[in-house]
């Protein structure tokens, strides 16, 4: 039995035993948060239980190594979608020791792509047409650098309001420990106190 056909039949069940009645709540977070967190599968159940939420507390995005690459990617758009439309009021960035994303390295992907039957002329005229894949497929050395940057990303775009805190964070992906990175709080605040002009 594959995945999928598991997946349905559990879902049949769930459905059928209205199990979903326990995770009723509207599309606004209920404490104002949007979370950007890594995808990795240790963090599923942990991190929202780590950060003390439950099921309609907070927006969650996720991506590889809770990155923010371009400006004016999905990750953005989440964010400003969260802030615009749905009320978010604070964001977190919540990264992860032995991530995946730490050194990775973009030739051994383009490799493991070309064995799975991506032409090597495909990733030559991807490079051709101004891509570069090694910067796109990069992650970063150090897992504190990497949420600052994405953290000032966040910070500098020009449609995030600059009075939103952006938290950054490293959860221990064992223990679901917290490490405060950036406190946000200390940004938003100068923002406020700063004079009119």
């Amino acid at each position: 039995m594959g995945v999928l056909t598991e997946m349905l039949e559990h879902n049949r069940t769930f459905v059928d035993n209205r199990e979903y009645e326990q995770f009723e709540t509207d599309k606004f977070p209920g404490k104002n948060l949007a979370v950007l967190a890594c995808m990795d599968a240790r963090l599923v159940e942990l991190l929202p239980k780590a950060m003390g939420l439950k099921n309609g507390d907070a927006k969650l995005i996720k991506n590889a190594g809770a990155l923010v690459t371009h400006q004016w990617g999905s990750v953005m758009r989440s964010l400003v979608v969260a802030v615009y439309e749905l009320g978010a009021q604070e964001i977190c960035v919540v990264a992860h020791r032995d991530c995946g994303m730490n050194a990775i390295d973009p030739a051994r992907i383009l490799a493991s792509a070309e064995a799975r039957g991506v032409r090597h002329e495909t990733i030559e005229t991807l490079r051709a047409a101004g891509i570069d894949l090694e910067h796109w497929l990069k992650g970063f050395d150090k897992v504190e650098d990497s949420v600052r940057h994405t953290v000032s990303v966040i910070r500098s775009h020009p449609l995030i309001p600059k009075d939103i805190p952006i938290h950054g964070l490293v959860i221990h992906p064992t223990t679901g420990q917290l490490e405060l990175i950036v406190d946000g709080r200390q940004a938003a605040v100068a923002v406020a106190a700063a004079p009119v002009a």
